[in-house]
């Protein structure tokens, strides 16, 4: 009885630490074409209908919105993205702050991260280890002009076609992922 209790105690622990160690802690969404504060508001109010949002601050200025996740959801960028979309603008920069456990990475190659796999452009090779701030350069994500300029920093098709293509392989039969191009 008391190994078994261990036991529990140790696996509770370890799925804990699983999810803290993945997660999303929040994102910086920079919208283009805001005029006035109630363009502020209509994305405001938009992002609020998201699940995996905790809350939100808008900062009028500098048409930005600072977003905090709840602890342990899964993030899904696409469906912010749209939400500003469906407000009426458009994201003009879109920041991520993850909890990374000691992640390899270099240029040009990819990472599951829980249910997104994350290609890294023009990064040196590192290991990721606590908050990590990472860009999402995809289409739509990014103005038009810098995703045409970081086109240079990737061969791989993925970049250009935004989908999953040969130079994503291991990853070609997992549907479920959603594919992010980063840069720190």
């Amino acid at each position: 009885m008391y190994i078994k209790k261990i036991v529990l105690s140790i696996s509770f622990v370890l799925l804990l630490t699983t999810m803290l160690t993945a997660q999303v802690n929040k994102i910086v969404i920079q919208a283009s074409g805001l005029t006035c504060s109630m363009c502020s508001n209509a994305i405001n109010k938009s992002l609020q209908t998201i699940s995996f949002i905790k809350d939100i601050h808008a900062n009028i200025k500098e048409s930005t919105f600072d977003i905090n996740i709840n602890p342990g959801a899964e993030v899904d960028f696409n469906l912010l993205k749209k939400k500003v979309e469906d407000a009426g603008f458009f994201v003009a920069k879109m920041e991520a702050y993850l909890i990374m456990n000691q992640v390899s990475v270099q240029a040009d190659a990819h990472v599951v991260y829980q249910n997104m796999l994350l290609h890294f452009l023009n990064v040196p090779a590192k290991q990721l280890d606590g908050l990590t701030r990472l860009q999402i350069m995809n289409k739509g994500f990014v103005d038009a002009k810098t995703f045409k300029k970081n086109a240079k920093l990737s061969a791989m098709e993925c970049y250009k076609t935004g989908k999953l293509s040969d130079c994503c392989k291991p990853y070609l039969g997992n549907q479920t992922l959603s594919l992010y191009h980063v840069v720190f």
